[in-house]
């Protein structure tokens, strides 16, 4: 895990903001010691959870998206670091692993144009070495009895996650996936918009359920695909749930669960299915945020659920003074997932 530039101490007292009479997650979470063997120390821990930040947003720039998704895991740390130790959730369930080194990549992308066909077959290259990097840390995590829990970068990393989770696993695994889109386009390139058909046709994909597709964003194409596909790719949309209401949300999730309980399967969140979040595909009409927590909850209840990957949020697009609400928000989340699946083995 060369790549890997792990959180420290010094790292995590930057983070808490300390106040007498009050015990902070960042007090509490656990980090690998300076020379210590990562892989040892994280079977030995009984911390249960990893937390792994990816800051990037190049395979969103390789699928048209607006960049800023690199800003999430600094945000979400900040917050998480900050939530209270209690008879709640407690920061000691938690190991703060680090995040990607992916400077060269971000360096390298800057001046990249993904108009241009020769650099959108370069990012795409970008996007390749990083889903090395992230299936190689989520293998080693997985293999160690651990779950992680990914913040940041595009939708692009769910093929790292998915490919990491199945060879710890030996098999494949399945996802459900809370979006406003499908992220099963055409495999032309590594980006953020084909993780999961990718994972699909390399055969580390068995079952994928994708959660409140918008009607008005998915293309006829990914329709016909998913429909030729049934028997493992389903889905539902948000209108027919939230609009039309032919559908009812709980029940909309049991019949997710249904499908893909009885493997191992990866919770994948696409902050772009909330209205108003910052985001490279930002929209003003989705689930709300208790309706996504509920979701979280549900999915991590099952003693099946793998991991938990929470992407695409962009602080950096927010130009309101609560830019930090994006890290609010994850944390909120990675809590909800913890309070859920704590008990489960």
């Amino acid at each position: 895990m060369e790549k890997l530039i792990p959180f420290t101490i010094n790292d995590l007292a930057k983070v808490t903001n300390h106040r007498s009479g009050e015990i902070k997650f960042g007090e509490k979470m656990i980090v690998i010691p300076s020379g210590a063997d990562i892989i040892d120390f994280l079977k030995e821990s009984e911390a249960k959870y990893v937390l792994l930040g990816i800051p990037e947003d190049i395979g969103v720039r390789a699928n048209y998206g607006r960049p800023g998704a690199a800003s999430a895991w600094q945000s979400a740390i900040k917050s998480i670091a900050n939530i209270q130790h209690n008879r709640f959730s407690k920061g000691s369930q938690i190991i703060v692993l680090g995040h990607i080194n992916v400077t060269e990549q971000m360096r390298d992308v800057e001046n990249l144009d993904f108009n241009d066909i020769d650099d959108r077959s370069k990012l795409s290259q970008l996007v390749e070495k990083i889903d090395k990097e992230v299936s190689h840390i989520i293998f080693n995590i997985i293999k160690a009895g651990k779950t992680p829990i990914i913040i940041g970068g595009g939708h692009n990393n769910a093929y790292g996650n998915i490919k990491g989770a199945a060879l710890a696993k030996g098999k494949p695994i399945n996802a459900v996936n809370f979006d406003a889109h499908s992220d099963f386009r055409i495999l032309e390139g590594r980006h953020s918009g084909n993780g999961f058909s990718y994972a699909y046709e390399e055969g580390f994909l068995k079952k994928y359920f994708i959660f409140g597709l918008h009607e008005n964003y998915t293309s006829k194409s990914v329709l016909d695909i998913i429909k030729k596909l049934e028997d493992r790719v389903r889905y539902n949309t948000y209108d027919s749930v939230n609009i039309r209401k032919e559908k009812d949300f709980n029940r909309e999730m049991i019949t997710a669960l249904d499908f893909i309980k009885n493997d191992a399967f990866g919770i994948e969140i696409d902050l772009d299915a909330i209205p108003n979040i910052a985001s490279s595909a930002m929209t003003i009409s989705g689930f709300s945020v208790e309706e996504l927590r509920q979701f979280v909850s549900f999915f991590g209840e099952h003693k099946n659920a793998a991991y938990l990957h929470i992407c695409e949020g962009a602080p950096d697009l927010d130009n309101s003074p609560n830019n930090n609400l994006i890290g609010k928000l994850i944390g909120y989340l990675v809590t909800d997932f913890i309070k859920a699946n704590i008990e489960k083995d």
